[in-house]
């Protein structure tokens, strides 16, 4: 009797999940509610821009050791291309100041007693404040951590907790903040090198992702929404699906693949993290292709409504995280907001707004406060045959690309 895995949601985590154990030699099946993969990492071609954008943006950083080996599983190792030696420029939108963060190559922070590398208005020893992060206690906020004031908190602190997290660094879990640091810039400039999906996100994760997994016999199935579990003796006997229902043999296991929301409904004596955070991302298309200095790709702002910039071609991409209020208004309102900030930063005509796509993900992480990390469940949830993936879930790091990945790779290995 051949046992099955079945693998319910095709989003990031459950893509990473069926790859690992369909390269184990394990038969899998994989279900997606939606007529697509990637859940809340793809791309689309937008008619008013007619081209090819994302639903968001993301970078990628050298010590996301889990994302580029499924980089590797898939093929799609130059997809994610490097955006250069570690260097993050911020603009300040209030006052006209730039700076350039740049790591020191190896693990000691030299870099802190360069002005020229550090933040503008800040000293070297005011960097110190980050080491609190790894004793933070679990209902520390980062802003209750690193001070909530200052320079250094206002132009580097709060824009990483706030992209990080997707939370506002008044609420922010501090702990969680932590391993971000300590993988990438605390190891130096080799492990916090930036990467992004220079075709796009689909290109870069998902689409050889399924071609993949087609290559090894994974049977996918779209529009099939998982409805609900038949449960007895602690294991899943039955998965009810939109289209039909799936008799699980003895042998088969599950992984459960899909947002908190729908696990819950699925299981409603799981506890999942209940609140959720928005971000907004607006793309922009230009008559011709922008230039930032150096030549770089993004652009962290601060002291406006855009956060971080970035630019693919003739698109100017502008992200908001944490943005519940901003997700509210009319996508006109907010196109405007922004692209005041996109022609300040770039030194264009802020009366002449050119064709705009808004994207507002209302639910696009769980709300990353302390309460609700404490939430988080691991992946075994008192199923013998059934075990939990999502960024969601307890991997010690934010909801992130990084993550989702991890989450269904543990999922894999437990199986």
């Amino acid at each position: 009797m051949t046992a099955t895995v079945h693998v319910i949601g095709a989003g990031v985590a459950g893509l990473a999940a069926a790859l690992r154990l369909a390269r184990a030699g394990r038969k899998v099946k994989l279900y997606e509610a939606a007529s697509h993969a990637g859940g809340r990492c793809r791309s689309m071609h937008d008619r008013n821009l007619d081209c090819l954008i994302d639903n968001g943006n993301h970078l990628v950083m050298s010590g996301n050791t889990a994302t580029f080996a499924y980089l590797d599983e898939i093929g799609a190792q130059g997809e994610m291309v490097s955006a250069g030696a570690a260097a993050f420029p911020f603009l300040d939108l209030e006052t006209g100041e730039r700076w350039t963060v740049r790591p020191s190559r190896g693990p000691i922070p030299w870099w802190m007693l360069v002005p020229g590398r550090r933040v503008a208005g800040t000293s070297a020893a005011e960097y110190l404040s980050g080491l609190k992060l790894a004793w933070a206690r679990p209902g520390a906020t980062v802003a209750d951590v690193l001070g909530g004031h200052g320079a250094l908190y206002r132009r580097l602190w709060a824009p990483l907790a706030t992209a990080a997290l997707n939370t506002d660094p008044a609420e922010g879990a501090a702990r969680l903040l932590w391993p971000v640091l300590a993988q990438t810039f605390l190891r130096g400039e080799r492990f916090c090198r930036p990467y992004v999906a220079d075709r796009g996100l689909s290109l870069a994760l998902v689409d050889p992702a399924i071609a993949t997994l087609a290559g090894l016999g994974v049977e996918i199935a779209f529009n099939r929404r998982a409805r609900g579990l038949t449960i007895d003796g602690g294991d899943v006997r039955a998965i009810d699906f939109t289209g039909g229902g799936v008799e699980l043999k003895p042998t088969d296991n599950v992984v459960l693949a899909v947002p908190p929301g729908a696990a819950r409904a699925l299981l409603p004596s799981l506890k999942v993290p209940a609140a959720s955070r928005a971000i907004v991302n607006a793309h922009f298309r230009l008559d011709r292709a922008p230039v930032l200095a150096a030549g770089g790709r993004f652009l962290g702002l601060v002291g406006g409504t855009a956060q971080w910039l970035f630019l693919r071609d003739c698109v100017v991409s502008v992200t908001v995280s944490a943005a519940d209020q901003l997700a509210q208004r009319g996508n006109q309102e907010i196109a405007a907001r922004l692209w005041h900030d996109v022609a300040r930063a770039l030194d264009l005509d802020p009366g002449r707004e050119p064709p705009y796509r808004i994207i507002s993900e209302r639910r696009a992480t769980f709300a990353q406060t302390p309460d609700a990390v404490a939430a988080r469940p691991g992946p075994r949830v008192g199923l013998a045959n059934l075990v939990l993936a999502g960024d969601w879930t307890d991997t010690g790091l934010p909801a992130t690309i990084e993550s989702a990945i991890r989450s269904g790779q543990r999922a894999a290995v437990l199986i």
